[in-house]
């Protein structure tokens, strides 16, 4: 399903109303002394989208965690899948970068931080990028909403310059590219609503601001359908509103073919791949999950 210039305006009108609030900040432009305050105007961001009768299609990419030396093949699978089954919506629900050279765990000094480079970095984005978006770009007639909700790791060069203000103007969230690939970047820990249904890198609760860490107390403190990354493997819950319709909450954030060094040789064995989203509508919707060996298999 193709939009006007028209409908795309519309529907990225509630977006560019947060980013003109935030755009000093998330590009690391803000004087030492300046005070942000709160930069969001509503809890969630709805994105008004014309929708067909039956509902809408949305891919979801969850966490790819690219960095310098990992394999890529299966974000060119992704690609030529998205633009095979053509989705109304792709959203890349953050973490895409992983940024290991602006790491907190790991010190400068330190042997995990040897021969890290941001620049080194942001060209594994880059190349990861182009192997998502080419096969999409391609397909002609075909010009999917494009929404990528930052993850904390993208949020590392906000954090990066905000504990070293001499990084000031040097670096910024602006050299991931994003928007030149055509994505609309959401704030960092900003919910957005896309056909009833809430999107974001995780949902904070409590004080502390922690990761709701399952589907099932999603569903019980926010009262709507909801994707979430940031965890690895996956997980689905189900639950139903009081006027019938049903809810489903998904947390899922591992879509990458490499292991972490941080996590023990079990704990890799989480499931990765991504999620196609049939008939969303008023948060309804059915879930198909794709591994990275069917998109290999199929697309490879």
């Amino acid at each position: 399903m193709a939009y006007s210039t028209k409908e795309k305006k519309a529907a990225y009108d509630r977006v560019r109303n947060v980013e003109r609030r935030t755009k000093l900040f998330r590009q690391g432009q803000l004087a030492q002394n300046t005070t942000i305050g709160d930069p969001l105007p509503s809890p969630a961001i709805v994105l008004p989208i014309k929708a067909p009768k039956h509902g809408l299609k949305i891919a979801v990419i969850p966490d790819c965690q690219v960095k310098p030396g990992v394999s890529i093949e299966h974000l060119a699978h992704a690609g030529k899948y998205i633009a095979a089954k053509r989705p109304d919506v792709v959203v890349c629900i953050g973490d895409f970068a992983d940024l290991p050279s602006l790491s907190a765990w790991d010190k400068p000094g330190s042997l995990n931080a040897e021969g890290r480079r941001y620049k080194a970095d942001l060209d594994a984005v880059y190349r990861a990028m182009d192997a998502l978006m080419t096969p999409i770009a391609k397909a002609k007639g075909y010009q999917p909403l494009l929404i990528e909700t930052d993850g904390n790791h993208e949020d590392r060069i906000t954090r990066a310059v905000g504990a070293d203000p001499r990084l000031v103007g040097t670096i910024s969230t602006a050299d991931l590219r994003y928007e030149e690939y055509g994505w609309r970047v959401i704030p960092y820990l900003q919910p957005v609503i896309i056909g009833g249904v809430a999107f974001s890198h995780f949902f904070p609760a409590g004080v502390m601001g922690r990761p709701i860490s399952s589907p099932d107390a999603i569903l019980a403190k926010l009262h709507m359908s909801a994707f979430a990354g940031h965890m690895q493997g996956r997980q689905v819950a189900y639950a139903r509103r009081a006027d019938g319709h049903e809810m489903t909450a998904i947390i899922s954030g591992s879509f990458y073919q490499h292991t972490e060094d941080y996590l023990s040789p079990l704990a890799n064995q989480h499931w990765r791949g991504m999620w196609m989203l049939h008939e969303v509508k008023d948060g309804s919707f059915d879930e198909m999950a794709l591994s990275l060996n069917y998109l290999k298999r199929r697309f490879g």
